[in-house]
């Protein structure tokens, strides 16, 4: 058997190749959009793509079976309670997918969607009896597992998924042999759970003994704790969940039509009809100078999530980027299905060089500078609840960045404003938002909560 597992790090995203050594088939489970890299590793390896799976309909980005079924022919499957508008091989529980000595068997582990599957591969020349490995999904995750709640599933409640993972989970996953290896579709950062672990793989003896979530507990106590305090979910999962199920263009057709070159005078008379303008550069080159209104999200950090969050999936997006960032920045956007780029500034901020009347700059401030600053100044700290719940600045007022805009009246309109997260990047995401809405009085605190936490960790020791 081969095993590659494929990490995307801005989505903590995992998917994996599985391929018989001596047939050279192989099978592609829950692929990123842009597949080159399966492509890329099969030719190396003389392999051929023949199947790709998708263990549920994901929210957080779109998958790539699309992709492969155009590129290479391989036949796409669903779990059986699937519906979707392209054709499909149905997998209950049982169902394989034959690939000479290594094989794949479906068992349907509903609870985070109703179609949700988990793959079992086995390899006939090492055990024909026991899995080698497991493939989870969104079912169980590395310390954690999918949560019931994203309303990725029409027509069915919460309560009623989490009834059906607490089964999928004790009545059949947890029946496999504990030295299983357990690799789930997501790691550490992922919205799709609470608590995902950074590890790569595991086993189910493991998860028994360290995952919260398969505790020995009733039924109701479980579905009480998937149902609570569970992060606000972004905008774009509902689309992309859709979309996943949809026939659907390629991701090359898609970006080909995104890929235009816009001068100046073109991206200033589309700002003005509604078109959004998103600058990826860093967090230092945009507060260093930005066409005015535009708002940042660093190509350099969770960008296609908080996109996903913060833009209108359904207006115009106008790229700035320095030129080698450019079409990564528009792929990025297609891998969670916004395919509203209108084209990017051509020249980047020097196509501003000559017109300072355009340009704004981010007031920033140190976090010694507002340890000593004497007039009075607003706090606002734009991390979760629960990283504010942790610690803070005392006097602080805590507005998640998701939220920020629909609680603006919560901003002080007058008077110094201080913005911050933990480092500096989501902050910078906040400054923008809230200068684009008007706000000359904001300023963001340099290296966010953890520089001011370092600055009186000094303070103390000296």
């Amino acid at each position: 058997m081969f095993l590659q597992r494929y990490y995307l790090e801005c989505l903590s995203h995992a998917s994996y190749m599985v391929a018989d050594e001596k047939t050279k088939v192989a099978a592609v489970i829950d692929p990123r959009r842009d597949v080159e890299i399966y492509l890329n590793d099969a030719a190396e390896h003389g392999f051929k793509i023949k199947h790709v799976i998708l263990t549920h309909f994901h929210a957080d980005f779109i998958a790539g079976h699309i992709e492969l079924r155009d590129k290479l022919g391989a036949r796409i499957y669903l779990g059986k309670r699937a519906e979707a508008e392209f054709d499909f091989e149905a997998l209950g529980d049982g169902s394989t997918i034959d690939l000479g000595d290594v094989h794949l068997e479906a068992m349907e582990t509903p609870g985070h969607t109703p179609e949700g599957i988990t793959l079992l591969a086995f390899d006939s020349a090492s055990d024909e009896k026991n899995p080698y490995a497991i493939f989870t999904g969104d079912t169980l995750f590395l310390g954690d597992v999918g949560r019931p709640d994203l309303l990725a599933s029409i027509g069915v409640t919460a309560s009623e998924l989490a009834e059906m993972l607490y089964d999928s989970l004790h009545n059949k996953l947890l029946k496999l042999p504990g030295k299983t290896l357990v690799y789930p579709a997501h790691g550490a950062g992922s919205m799709c759970g609470k608590a995902l672990s950074d590890e790569a793989v595991s086993t189910l003896d493991e998860q028994r003994r360290s995952n919260y979530a398969l505790q020995t507990m009733p039924k109701a106590d479980f579905i009480k704790m998937m149902l609570a305090e569970q992060a606000e979910a972004p905008a774009y999962f509902v689309h992309d969940a859709i979309l996943n199920r949809k026939e659907r263009p390629g991701l090359d057709e898609t970006m080909k039509k995104s890929l235009k070159s816009l001068d100046l005078e073109t991206v200033l008379s589309l700002q003005k009809t509604g078109t959004q303008i998103l600058d990826v550069r860093s967090i230092n080159a945009f507060a260093g100078a930005h066409l005015r209104g535009s708002l940042n999200i660093g190509i350099d950090g969770r960008y296609a999530t908080w996109a996903g969050t913060l833009l209108n999936k359904d207006q115009a997006i106008v790229i700035i980027s320095e030129a080698e960032h450019v079409e990564e920045a528009i792929m990025r956007l297609g891998r969670i299905g916004f395919h509203n780029v209108a084209g990017y500034l051509e020249n980047g901020m020097e196509a501003l060089k000559d017109r300072s009347d355009l340009i704004s700059r981010t007031q920033r401030i140190t976090a010694s500078d507002l340890r000593d600053l004497e007039e009075e100044a607003s706090i606002i700290d734009i991390r979760t609840h629960n990283e504010w719940a942790e610690r803070h600045i005392e006097g602080s007022a805590n507005i998640p960045l998701n939220q920020l805009i629909k609680q603006i009246e919560e901003v002080p309109a007058f008077g110094h404003v201080i913005v911050h997260c933990q480092g500096g990047y989501r902050s910078m995401i906040a400054a923008s938002l809230l200068e684009k809405e008007g706000r000359t009085n904001i300023m963001d605190l340099v290296g966010g909560y953890s520089a001011w936490e370092a600055l009186h960790l000094i303070s103390q020791s000296e």
